[in-house]
């Protein structure tokens, strides 16, 4: 009908006006000359940025790792060979390697390694873990001067409080609780750290 091809005759008319309205291409450049810099003091150094820079670092933030304990960076000091646990802006003295169920019998101290050459703590060793709420999301666990396979029975155990967990040498273990408690708040994480002195003791 006359009334059909005036609308087709109208959008044809549309499509045909609108891609003519683009402009046309832009050429590319030819160099990567942007022009001389700029002294402008508002200028952005992406380069020495840091988005943690400002925030303050927990109270219970190790500042040093020793062969016998641990500084703290509010002044608190861990030693006489304890490890230390660290959960929602609290310290507290640990010592796994006494808690009934932790590897295998040693002579005055319980080794922390079973038959299998895993690392196992007892349930009880996990007390306060038990009892704190909220509880982290994660548990940053340092199990000394080297990193071992932990136990299937300690991961499932922690696991079923909610708690993930992650296994590294207490150097790096400390390094890594100070960043993320940082920038996650020490709610979120905890650390459970062994001496980097710790030695088993010989059956």
């Amino acid at each position: 009908s006359t009334s059909t091809q005036l609308s087709l005759g109208s959008y044809r008319n549309l499509t045909t006006s609108t891609h003519s309205s683009f402009p046309p291409p832009s050429n590319a450049p030819t160099t990567a000359n942007r022009g001389p810099a700029s002294d402008e003091d508002t200028q952005t150094d992406f380069s020495s940025m840091n988005v943690l820079g400002n925030a303050p670092a927990p109270t219970t933030a190790i500042d040093a790792c020793l062969s016998h304990g641990f500084h703290l960076d509010n002044g608190v000091k861990i030693g006489g060979g304890s490890g230390c646990l660290l959960i929602a802006g609290e310290a507290f003295g640990w010592t796994p390697w006494s808690a009934p169920g932790s590897g295998t019998p040693g002579k005055g101290l319980r080794s922390m390694i079973n038959a299998k050459g895993q690392w196992q703590a007892g349930e009880s060793a996990w007390g306060i873990l038990e009892v704190v709420w909220p509880k982290p999301d994660l548990l940053i666990l340092g199990l000394g001067p080297s990193v071992l396979p932990i136990a299937p029975e300690t991961r499932r155990w922690i696991n079923g409080l909610g708690i993930r967990v992650d296994v590294q040498g207490t150097r790096n273990a400390a390094a890594q609780f100070n960043l993320l408690a940082t920038e996650r708040g020490v709610g979120e994480v905890a650390a459970a750290l062994i001496p980097i002195g710790w030695r088993e003791p010989r059956g």
